[in-house]
């Protein structure tokens, strides 16, 4: 049951973290959304914002310290904040390249790392992480994304087996591709057409269903996909 249960959901504002948050709140659950921006939940009274650049660190990491001290008690972790951003590795500069692994990975880590110890000494709870299908198969413009949602994987892999012991889940969900601001500014999105993408809503269901399991009842990994695979080209 999600009632009356406190999830911090970072990348909250739109988009799959902003169907994610509304699921739980729609069940009864609160939420601490961290984003850049309060986004479409702002003003609900089971929702909180606090503002959040996961491409500074430091930052984060103060930010995350005085929320730990603050909460004493959370039921779960939601790590779905990151971007995309696409080319050939030779395109890139060093600050695109260091700017991606800190947002894709670097953050959420650091964020899994201040707030473990609540689930942990509360023997129980959920950290779920958003993946990507990048995260099993890299593709051609795709080599710096997919290395972050690649190690994101491992990064779940590990923590699974670091956490069940004390009782905390944890959950990779790898969506394909998403109708979504995901690809504002990219050249090319999953068609608009029936069967060829997936919408935020389906990826927070799938997590809503994940949190909603009895305790003890894992979910290691779940893919989701559309079921067909067209994409369309242009500025977008």
């Amino acid at each position: 049951m999600i009632e009356g249960k406190r999830y911090i959901v970072t990348g909250s504002s739109r988009g799959i973290g902003l169907a994610i948050a509304r699921g739980i709140v729609g069940r009864g659950g609160l939420v601490v959304g961290l984003s850049r921006d309060a986004g479409g939940l702002e003003g609900h009274p089971a929702f909180r914002f606090l503002p959040c650049d996961f491409s500074r660190l430091d930052a984060l990491e103060r930010m995350l310290k005085s929320l730990k001290k603050e909460l004493g008690r959370i039921d779960g972790l939601i790590l779905n904040a990151g971007y995309g951003q696409f080319g050939g590795l030779e395109t890139f500069s060093a600050g695109q390249i260091r700017r991606l692994v800190d947002v894709n990975l670097t953050s959420q880590m650091l964020v899994t790392q201040a707030l473990l110890p609540l689930l942990k000494r509360q023997q129980q709870g959920d950290v779920v992480l958003i993946g990507s299908e990048a995260a099993r198969r890299g593709g051609r413009k795709g080599a710096v994304y997919a290395a972050t949602k690649f190690a994101l994987r491992g990064f779940a892999q590990s923590l699974r087996e670091e956490c069940a012991g004390a009782g905390v889940r944890v959950t990779l969900v790898n969506p394909g591709m998403v109708r979504s601001d995901f690809f504002a500014g990219q050249d090319f999105r999953p068609s608009s057409a029936a069967g060829c993408h997936l919408l935020p809503d389906d990826v927070a269901d799938a997590v809503l269903f994940v949190l909603e399991r009895r305790a003890g009842v894992c979910f290691d990994e779940i893919d989701l996909s559309p079921q067909k695979k067209v994409i369309e080209f242009g500025g977008g």
